[in-house]
């Protein structure tokens, strides 16, 4: 058969995408990676780009654990004990004395009774969440949640769906209470950190509110909640959302691919829910999980955080945030406060977003630039991400580089 008609019409949409700004387009490729030096820290060598080198300010590895010895050292050593990879999916033969050791210390880390590990946080909000969605089922869910809440409440059959307003308790609130009687189960989903605003959910009224009106469904208001953007980089022992609110959700998905340096995905509940998810997620029962290695890996940065060392370096992404945050205004730049290490610079302008991102990546710096129509029209950004690799002279060397474009830029057309 041939292609050429499909790939008219899928043209057609790659040329719609590229129209509205939304075409992602080639990958910039890492080539290798330079040792800090000179009171800087890393930088990244890119396929095409010779010799330069690149801040890279758009990482998910908060605490800098990606390129840690101890942890490069443990996945090294389960490499050579257990293999390359699983060979096979968790209930037949792929699970390894890694996925164990690290769904137990999970559980103890978040004070849960249980935890299962998937390849991804994607797929274990993909694999978690419709399970618990019946088809008398109210689901609710903040309208900025991440992709993946999204297609997770599409694949569920839920007989009701509300989408409040980002944060706006007033409304949850009264979504749940025009809707009391009427199924037998609500859900309410949330992320922790949103990840294009570093902004968090208020977990304590989110709770208390759930509470409130619970008793109107016969099976309960449940809360689950992916803090991936916030385990590890929030609290103050890096517990995340529930740890700055000071309650726990019913459910709690996060990631070990961003502040913990490594690759997969995690839930943690009570026992009984766990051993239903492991049962019932397909997401987990049909695919391969993060290879031992990569659990021998997560295993140890979690040591980490939960040490004193984690702790330092939690407090050091805090005050380079802070610098950051501080420096934006008194250049004259918009940000969003808070205590998380995610920076958005609010530019509020497609062109002017795009010329920015251009300009730094001129001058040695990767970021990320966010655009109508993945925000809204008047919420373009350029979102900064700090590490505790990075250093006060990579944050002031990017803060110059900002200066100088404020100062060069000419004006926009109206």
């Amino acid at each position: 058969m041939s292609l050429n008609r499909l790939e008219k019409a899928i043209t057609e949409k790659l040329n719609d995408l590229r129209t509205k700004n939304a075409l992602k387009g080639e990958e910039k490729v890492i080539a290798g990676i330079r040792d800090a030096k000179d009171g800087y820290g890393p930088r990244y060598l890119l396929a095409g780009q010779g010799e330069k080198e690149f801040l890279r300010m758009n990482s998910n590895s908060y605490l800098g654990l990606s390129l840690n010895k101890d942890v490069i050292k443990a996945e090294e050593e389960a490499s050579r004990r257990f293999g390359a990879g699983p060979g096979a999916v968790r209930f037949i033969s792929g699970t390894y004395e890694p996925h164990q050791a690290l769904e137990k210390s999970l559980a103890r880390f978040h004070a849960r009774e249980a935890a299962m590990v998937f390849n991804s946080a994607y797929s274990t909000v993909m694999g978690a969440l419709p399970q618990f969605i019946t088809e008398n089922t109210l689901v609710v869910s903040d309208e900025l949640n991440h992709n993946c809440i999204i297609n997770a409440i599409r694949l569920s059959r839920h007989s009701q769906k509300a989408i409040y307003r980002h944060l706006d308790m007033t409304e949850l609130e009264r979504i749940l209470r025009e809707n009391a009687g009427q199924t037998k189960r609500a859900i309410v989903v949330t992320d922790g950190i949103f990840s294009m605003r570093g902004d968090y959910a208020p977990l304590d009224r989110i709770v208390e509110i759930c509470k409130r009106y619970e008793s109107g469904y016969e099976e309960g208001v449940i809360t689950i909640v992916d803090d991936s953007h916030g385990v590890g980089a929030f609290g103050k022992t890096g517990r995340g959302v529930e740890e700055y609110t000071n309650v726990k959700a019913d459910i709690l998905v996060a990631t070990l691919g961003k502040a913990l340096g490594v690759n997969g995905g995690y839930a943690v509940s009570s026992y009984t829910v766990i051993s239903y998810i492991r049962e019932m997620a397909p997401f987990y029962i049909y695919s391969n999980p993060i290879t031992p290695a990569e659990a021998a890996a997560a295993l140890k940065s979690l040591e980490i955080l939960d040490s004193p060392e984690g702790i330092k370096l939690l407090k050091k992404i805090r005050n380079l945030a802070a610098r950051l945050r501080t420096g934006f205004k008194q250049i004259g730049y918009e940000t969003i406060a808070g205590g998380h290490p995610i920076v958005p610079l609010m530019v509020r302008d497609t062109q002017k977003t795009s010329q920015m991102v251009r300009y730094l990546f001129d001058n040695g710096i990767l970021v990320t630039g966010l655009n109508f129509p993945i925000v809204p029209k008047r919420d373009e950004e350029i979102r900064f991400q700090i590490s505790a690799a990075h250093t006060e002279k990579d944050i002031d060397y990017l803060l110059d580089v900002l200066k100088k474009f404020k100062e060069s830029a000419s004006p926009l057309p109206p």
